[in-house]
């Protein structure tokens, strides 16, 4: 089944005020992003290359403590 097959059994399931509703969302997206020209357009692999596992590392600040009890907690613990 194609996504598209897939997208329009789930839309006949739904109430018609819903159905206006995914109405203007689609066509929401696709002013933003069907419109777009190919070499405009980022491809999921360059997103993840950016912003992938460990892209901040060396740039945020941890103390030395961080996994100590807080002092407002000890009387919990």
């Amino acid at each position: 089944m194609t996504t598209e097959t897939a997208i329009l059994k789930n839309i006949e399931k739904l109430p018609e005020s819903i159905k206006q509703s995914v109405l203007l969302y689609t066509s929401f997206l696709v002013s933003q992003y069907a419109e777009k020209k190919p070499e405009e357009a980022v491809s999921k692999t360059e997103i993840e290359k950016k912003y992938g596992y460990g892209s901040l590392a060396g740039k945020i600040f941890m103390s030395d403590n961080f996994d100590e009890p807080l002092e407002d907690l000890k009387d919990y613990m």
